[in-house]
């Protein structure tokens, strides 16, 4: 086995997987493709910084296009949060995610639906669930509903149950999309759903395949442990998944003795590559998808990031790691640093924030650098 990885060229096989150490020239499609889709809990800005940051030129016309064009949806999958991904993907990855929501539906809903079974296997809806699932199929299929519309038109044939965990239920037995305009570049409207079915017009896929999964998130994320695929997806017991793909992989190890999975052929740049500058989207992927963080998010600033309440700020990677937040606000983008910024990183950090005023329609708006706290 090579020597031990450390945490600085984790962090650079993370970064160069994720277009931040040279932006791509890769379309939206692609790249949301690539990424295995983008956090999108928060409605509509995110995905569209997430882009911005990786796409040499991107517009946000050209995301939008993608949702208007049904090429791409929002829908909870990852972790059962909000993911905006192509056609392609929502119709592959669901299905492989449903035990996530199976299991959230159960740890988080069971008390306040004492109409419904919710103790069936995870391999989608049964019992009472399935005549509700089939019930709400009917109704956004017919027209989209958000959920505060949608559990009360459940709620007659499930007294004892409460109507907005009713339409928690409908989110985890259905595929259920967030049509446009929600998630649209400065058009964005309440969260209505419909099954993925009846936007696409196409089933899900009947047989997709965990392994694959399993190797496009190395793709994108790796080198990583079982628990990192785990912490990213929210499905468990993926180790042997990870043993069973065999010479598909190379075994690596970090330098705390972990073993790590990766593609042959995946790029593992040095620890001292250059790194510049990014601004990072709020509940950007790079922050969220593995069990420790420290190759790109010190573990002392963690809590300065990810809040009490599940808000992940908008992030200042400088030299590969997170030095501060960041936050837009009428036509001013404010830095706060966690720590004194090195000499040169402060013309990186208003270069970038350039870029994101201008992505946002304040091209002579003003970046306002804070003193390190």
């Amino acid at each position: 086995m090579s020597a031990p990885l450390t945490a600085r060229a984790l962090g650079r096989a993370l970064l160069a997987r994720q277009h931040l150490l040279e932006r791509s020239t890769l379309d939206a499609a692609a790249m949301v493709r690539h990424l295995v889709g983008l956090q999108a809990q928060a409605a509509p800005e995110p995905p569209y910084l997430g882009l911005l940051s990786r796409i040499e030129g991107f517009r946000p016309e050209q995301l939008t296009a993608l949702l208007e064009e049904r090429t791409a949806v929002r829908i909870a999958l990852q972790r059962g949060t909000i993911h905006l991904v192509t056609a392609e993907d929502c119709l592959t990855l669901r299905p492989l995610l449903q035990p996530v929501h199976d299991r959230w539906l159960r740890t988080s809903y069971a008390r306040r639906l004492p109409d419904l079974d919710l103790a069936g296997p995870s391999t989608g809806p049964s019992g009472d669930l399935a005549a509700l699932a089939d019930r709400a199929r009917q109704l956004v299929e017919a027209e989209p509903l958000t959920f505060q519309q949608l559990g009360p038109l459940l709620a007659p044939a499930y007294p004892a149950s409460e109507p907005a965990a009713l339409a928690q239920a409908a989110r985890c037995a259905l595929p259920l999309v967030q049509v446009p305009p929600r998630g649209l570049w400065g058009r964005s409207g309440p969260a209505a759903h419909t099954t993925a079915e009846h936007w696409l017009g196409r089933p899900l896929d009947p047989a997709p395949a965990l392994d694959e999964l399993v190797l496009r998130y190395l793709a994108a994320f790796g080198p990583a442990t079982a628990a990192d695929v785990q912490k990213w997806s929210g499905l468990t017991r993926l180790g042997p998944v990870l043993t069973g793909l065999g010479d598909r992989l190379v075994r690596l190890r970090d330098d705390q003795g972990r073993t790590l999975f990766d593609l042959p052929e995946a790029p593992r740049p040095d620890g001292s590559v250059p790194a510049p500058v990014r601004l990072l989207a709020p509940f950007d992927n790079l922050l969220l998808s593995h069990a420790d963080r420290s190759r790109v998010l010190p573990e002392a600033y963690r809590t300065r990031v990810m809040t009490v309440n599940g808000i992940v700020l908008g992030t200042v990677l400088v030299d590969g790691l997170v030095a501060g937040s960041w936050k837009a606000e009428e036509g001013v983008l404010t830095v706060r640093p966690f720590v004194a910024l090195p000499r040169g990183a402060r013309a990186g950090v208003e270069e970038e924030a350039a870029r994101v005023l201008a992505l946002t329609g304040a091209a002579d708006g003003r970046t306002v650098i804070a003193p390190a706290e």
